[in-house]
């Protein structure tokens, strides 16, 4: 099945890519290689504001981790033009915007690897970081930036 097939059947559409909101580009190609940008989450448009372990808790923050996976997808699908190029999902790193008492920054990271996983199947198995953060650009509750290998 393509990764198209499996986000059809996830009844996921993928988003129209924004441009960037400061000095920087939403992806290089370096090699076999593309470095994506980190992508906030958003909710309506909007950046989805909320600190973990204070206004939200983790099925919230693990939700706002999926929902930055498919504007990642996204991004991958600008960068390749067919996001069945994609050899596979490197490196995930997730920031989490958490108070000092929150430790399920892994948790609420595995909204984006798990919808990794299912959407590109072996290829989606990645190495990851989970850190929990004082604060994010624009208040949002999660920023994730991802490395992916084109084939």
């Amino acid at each position: 099945m393509s990764v198209y097939e499996r986000l059809c059947a996830l009844g996921i559409t993928l988003p129209e890519t924004a441009p960037p909101a400061a000095a920087f580009v939403p992806f290089v190609c370096s090699g076999n290689l593309i470095f994506v940008s980190g992508h906030i989450a958003r909710r309506n448009g909007k950046p989805w504001t909320g600190k973990l372990g204070a206004e939200m808790g983790t099925a919230q923050g693990k939700e706002a981790a999926r929902s930055i996976a498919i504007d990642l997808m996204a991004t991958l699908h600008a960068a390749t033009g067919d996001l069945n190029k994609i050899a596979r999902i490197v490196k995930l790193l997730v920031l989490v915007n958490s108070t000092p008492q929150f430790t399920e920054q892994h948790l609420v990271a595995n909204g984006a690897s798990e919808l990794l996983m299912e959407v590109f199947g072996g290829r989606g198995l990645h190495a990851r970081s989970a850190i929990g953060i004082a604060q994010i650009p624009l208040g949002s509750c999660v920023e994730i930036e991802i490395i992916a290998e084109l084939l």
